[in-house]
């Protein structure tokens, strides 16, 4: 097996620097690192990770923590597939491992042992809410001042570190295109207020309205929890007000599609009776038909930034000072299902 040494003579590094680079500890120049790992790859060169963890007193591990949802395949559902890839690629280049470990929605969930443990050095959330149980668990890390971030939620204190999208821009481009188009009677299928997305997407639902000079009506807003029965069971609503609806806006591609379907089954046509807009602009949009049009979030962008944010701070974390925030912009993708009334 090849050495650090020889590693680093390839790379035109010292073995220091080597070392710094695989175990991701201090800072080294991009250009560096690139060219360190590549040489470690060219020579097949792998560190014995549990010597070099116990050297500087730490797992080499990022521990993911997602929901345990019954009954839902959450690595084939295309919102954590997506940033689990991200996050994936991030953690690969560092020479660095992944700890995916569950947690129970709607209940608390005790992190801080995890790092008292050395199991992880650093912890992203995935599927937060503000729900008071599980907010309780995200203090608790934020009051140990320990080095973690959240994808796709908001903390209401603003102590945890974040990665977004701009969900609040993303809809109201959505619903403005759909004015622009000729829509009037546009109706909102949101998911859980417990999530910040949620509350985000609303907001530029209700601002793109007002924008325009259109009255909101609460008899056009549905409810659903992102899931794709959730669309269907509200296409039952949606079908029995449909008189007083032209366009709909649905705050996510799984809802959007359940609804089409179970309209579809009604003899409604979309676009031609109903105009549809989802958000996300998952695998599947482009598939279904008519087309679907969507709002691309970047969610393996927002996996890779924040376990890439993550791991710079990680040799220099101190506290809420280094706390960071990143809002990252999304782009409305034009389909069939929101065509020009003719």
């Amino acid at each position: 097996m090849a050495s650090r040494k020889e590693v680093a003579e390839l790379a035109g590094v010292s073995e220091a620097t080597v070392s710094r680079v695989l175990n991701g500890v201090g800072p080294v120049r991009e250009e560096t690192r690139q060219r360190v790992l590549e040489a470690a790859r060219k020579l097949n060169y792998q560190i014995h990770a549990l010597a070099a963890s116990f050297a500087r007193g730490r797992s080499g591990n990022l521990g993911v923590v997602l929901p345990h949802v019954p009954k839902v395949r959450l690595f084939s559902t295309y919102y954590f597939s997506e940033m689990l890839d991200g996050i994936g690629e991030a953690v690969r280049e560092r020479g660095m491992g992944l700890l995916l470990l569950y947690r129970r929605p709607q209940e608390p969930f005790d992190y801080v042992p995890l790092f008292r443990s050395v199991r992880i050095d650093a912890c992203i959330v995935l599927g937060a809410s503000s729900l008071p149980e599980e907010e309780a668990g995200i203090r608790a890390m934020a009051d140990e001042g320990l080095p973690f971030c959240m994808i796709d939620h908001r903390s209401g204190d603003g102590r945890a570190s974040s990665v977004c999208a701009a969900h609040e821009e993303g809809s109201r481009r959505a619903v403005q295109h759909l004015i622009e188009s000729g829509y009037r009677k546009i109706g909102f299928l949101n998911g859980s207020p417990w999530y910040s997305p949620s509350r985000e997407r609303e907001a530029g639902y209700m601002r793109a309205l007002r924008e325009a000079g259109l009255a909101p009506d609460p008899k056009r807003m549905f409810a659903g929890n992102y899931s794709r029965t959730s669309g269907r069971r509200a296409a039952e609503d949606v079908y029995a007000r449909l008189r007083d609806l032209d366009a709909i806006f649905v705050a996510n591609d799984r809802m959007a599609i359940g609804l089409m379907q179970a309209l579809r089954e009604r003899g409604v046509r979309v676009p031609d009776d109903l105009a549809i807009v989802g958000c996300d602009d998952s695998d599947a949009a482009a598939m279904v038909d008519p087309p679907l049009t969507s709002v691309r979030v970047p969610f393996g962008a927002m996996g890779r930034t924040a376990a890439e944010r993550l791991l710079d701070r990680l040799p220099d974390w101190r506290g809420t000072e280094s706390v960071f925030h990143e809002t990252l912009a999304t782009e409305l993708v034009v389909r069939e299902s929101s065509a020009p009334r003719s």
